[in-house]
């Protein structure tokens, strides 16, 4: 082999470096650039000893390759947010991403009201089982059904030109899943779990007065309000029956399989509508009690099985109370399962649980506590744009500047003046409003 000019293990390691830091998943605010300096014995490979520059110049030898630098070396890439308008409202950061689309805080520049935007791509719905047609029946049911404890939805803007749909929704801070999932023990104190659980039955009654069955009720589809309102949202799977006809029969259910009552999980052709989600309430609040479900299978084809069964036991730390009104909503048979008026006049219901313990408290997101907005550095980016003066549509700092940054809002104080970083000015992109249309078949009653 041919040797190598004096000064190629330099280069390497720096080709070997940038490589490292163009790996997919690093985010904007990862590294962008390392500075990288040594000589070749400073390199070795990862599991193999280096034995020299031969090493590196191995035809088809796969290898990565790195080198130690000093913090003030590494180059960090602080991008500026840019404002984002569709119709009157202006995005925010995210709040979560589904199988269906993503969702991300938004405010209405016109009345200044913080929203939520569920944003979905046709060719995302295309691919999933009955997508556009789900979409389609949540937007009607949500612009004619009004309730406090149902989501609100105020608008619907379509883009022809990057086919996205953007739903505009009432702005909630979390999913009661998210905070089970950070408790202790996995479930919420007798006297909160009440609390919610009356909601739930208050926003159930009205959902079955308007003739609607939800199909999916479990924690991860009710949402909390900052004022700790409960929501019952996604309606995509609801059944919206007939208001004359007498029956609540149902042929169709495409609930989560914990939350399935027996007579889906035998296979039976039609089974009552409004028991169902009876059943799925009964195993929420199994759920927020227990921090466990009441039937569970290594397997959809197991759990079924369970199900079907319809034994299950409630462990000993749940009342007789809050015990005898499980099992009347767990009961096997649909005809002898608890409605929504036996429910509410049930002791355990009609009783108010005083505070025992500490409440689970709402996760923070994305470092705040109290859920600050995260649409001021976007409406900042709107109104005032890139002073030239004091601020860059791009900045670039250091490790070390970066974790003084980070000491000084943690400590309360003053940052530290970055002298000497490396700043890039760029023109300013001009913003235009992103050309939206109201949905025709979608204009709220």
């Amino acid at each position: 082999m041919d040797p190598q000019p004096a000064g190629r293990g330099s280069e390497v390691a720096a080709a070997a470096a940038n490589h490292v830091c163009s790996e997919p998943g690093l985010s904007d605010g990862m590294v962008d650039a390392l500075a990288v300096c040594g000589a070749p014995d400073s390199l070795a490979m990862v599991g193999v000893p280096f034995n020299g520059e031969d090493d590196l110049w191995d035809d088809g030898a796969d290898m990565a390759v790195f080198t130690r630098v000093p913090s003030t070396d590494i180059i960090y890439r602080n991008k500026r947010k840019r404002c984002k308008l569709v119709g009157r409202y202006i995005f925010g950061d995210l709040l979560g991403e589904g199988a269906y689309g993503k969702v991300k805080e938004c405010m209405d520049k016109d009345t200044l009201e913080r929203r939520a935007v569920k944003i979905f791509k046709r060719r995302k719905l295309r691919r999933k089982l009955n997508g556009e047609q789900n979409l389609q029946r949540e937007i009607r049911l949500l612009n004619r059904l009004r309730h406090p404890n149902i989501l609100r939805l105020f608008d619907v803007l379509h883009n022809d030109e990057k086919q996205k749909i953007y739903m505009i929704l009432e702005f909630c801070v979390c999913q009661l899943k998210e905070m089970l999932d950070q408790a202790h023990e996995k479930r919420f104190p007798v006297w909160q779990a009440h609390g919610y659980f009356v909601q739930l039955v208050t926003g159930l009654e009205y959902l079955h007065s308007q003739a609607v069955v939800h199909n999916d009720i479990k924690p991860a589809n009710l949402l909390l309000t900052a004022d700790m309102t409960l929501k019952i949202s996604d309606l995509g799977t609801a059944e919206e029956l007939d208001r004359y006809r007498q029956s609540d029969e149902i042929a169709v259910s495409q609930g989560s399989p914990a939350f399935q009552p027996p007579e889906i999980a035998n296979g039976t052709d039609t089974f009552p509508g409004y028991k169902v989600d009876i059943w799925s309430s009964g195993v929420t609040l199994y759920n927020f009690v227990t921090g466990q479900y009441p039937f569970e299978g290594e397997t959809v084809f197991k759990l079924y099985d369970n199900i079907g069964r319809g034994e299950f036991d409630i462990p000993e730390p749940v009342g007789p109370s809050l015990a005898s009104l499980l099992r009347g909503m767990l009961h096997k048979e649909p005809e002898q399962r608890l409605g929504v008026a036996q429910i509410q006049q049930h002791d355990w219901y009609r009783k108010k649980q005083p505070p025992t313990s500490e409440p689970v408290p709402v996760p923070p997101r994305n470092g705040s506590e109290c859920h600050a907005l995260t649409v001021l550095p976007y409406i900042r980016d709107l109104h005032y744009g890139a002073d030239e003066d004091n601020t860059s549509s791009e900045e670039y700092i250091t490790e070390r500047q970066l974790n003084e940054r980070e000491a000084a809002r943690a400590g309360g104080g003053e940052a530290p003046s970055e002298n000497g970083s490396s700043v890039r000015r760029r023109t300013r992109k001009p913003r235009a409003c992103l050309n939206v249309k109201s949905w025709s078949s979608c204009k709220q009653a």
